[in-house]
């Protein structure tokens, strides 16, 4: 496959290349969003009839992405809990994966998958394994370091930090799909601007400084909402509660501010998202602003009612974002909200 014949050495090429090392890997290429990314990994790794095993609980856009490869290319989708690897060695022993992929922390359902076990047991396969390191970020956690082939993660959120901007970057562990991968972006014109190159540069100084707000916050409020009786169910890797806080803990430097409360009932979901006050409804995550969802209808509307459940998303579900804000005041406001 011939080199790509684009490059912009003074902007884009410059955090490409800090994006490369900061998950150290051979090459990366910027992408004009998230999804972006992900398509670009597809195009690189997928083909027509081509076979994919994906973690059940995926972003949205991903899985409606899946759904435009399945009717178009007549792609393979095979959803699996990624948690059971007796169930994903089954699978793999069973068939022939061109690509595995999948979150960890997972978005909404904050799992954490062994990404050590899940890259042995792609290779064995001789499968081409990637994460979606979107939630975690470089800062926290190295996929490639762990094993995997391709770490693809939307820049919109933690990297940016600041709502500015949409972006995306796919990097890549060997030079050998690097170059795929960049003749690709280069062949489908994927590459990102070299204004929103400039945007999503200056959160990176920031972004240790920035998670680890979040984090203390989100810890905090995990303690909190665990008690309330309006709460049914809080997920947070960061919690002991947590089933996989300790796997957690030994993949991940810093835990992300996103944390999933299944409440008491549909009401009282959307009343707490209505009444709060600092909490803006909204479909993104990791910005310096706290933001508040209801998964089923706003990031992950595009599952099917049935995939919902089958990853323990419901109506009743609720995704809260914690920001930059003083943790007093979205205490109270959360308070207030659930009164």
């Amino acid at each position: 496959m011939p080199a790509p014949q684009y490059s912009n050495p003074i902007i884009l090429d410059a955090l490409e290349t800090v994006f490369a090392k900061a998950e150290n890997g051979a090459s990366c290429s910027c992408t004009h969003t998230g999804i972006g990314a992900i398509a670009l990994l597809f195009e690189t790794v997928l083909r027509a009839n081509s076979k994919i095993l994906v973690e059940k609980d995926c972003y949205g856009g991903t899985y409606r992405l899946l759904q435009v490869y399945k009717d178009k290319y007549n792609v393979e989708v095979f959803f699996a809990d990624f948690t059971d690897l007796s169930e994903i060695q089954n699978l793999l022993e069973t068939e022939k994966f061109d690509l595995v992929l999948c979150e960890s922390p997972t978005n909404p359902g904050m799992k954490i998958i062994d990404l050590r076990e899940l890259a042995r047991l792609a290779k064995n396969n001789g499968s081409k394994f990637a994460v979606d390191n979107s939630l975690a970020t470089f800062a926290s956690q190295k996929p490639l370091d762990l094993g995997a082939d391709f770490s693809v993660f939307s820049a919109t959120k933690y990297i940016s930090g600041h709502g500015s901007t949409v972006a995306g970057a796919l990097v890549s562990k060997s030079e050998e799909d690097g170059e795929k991968v960049a003749y690709f972006a280069n062949a489908e014109g994927r590459s990102q601007n070299p204004f929103d190159v400039f945007l999503i540069s200056l959160g990176i100084p920031t972004l240790p400084l920035r998670l680890k707000h979040h984090e203390q916050s989100a810890i905090q409020i995990a303690d909190y909402l665990e008690k309330h009786p309006k709460v049914n169910k809080l997920v947070y890797p960061g919690s002991k509660n947590h089933p996989q806080h300790e796997l957690a803990k030994s993949q991940m430097k810093i835990f992300p501010g996103v944390l999933t409360v299944h409440m008491q009932n549909v009401e009282t979901a959307e009343k707490l998202v209505a009444t709060t006050h600092w909490f803006g409804e909204k479909a993104s995550f990791g910005t310096a602003d706290s933001r508040i969802e209801i998964p089923a209808k706003i990031s992950h509307a595009s599952f099917s009612k049935e995939d919902l459940q089958a990853i323990g998303i419901f109506p009743s579900t609720v995704r809260l974002s914690i920001g930059l804000e003083h943790i007093d005041d979205l205490l109270e406001d959360l308070e207030n909200a659930l009164k």
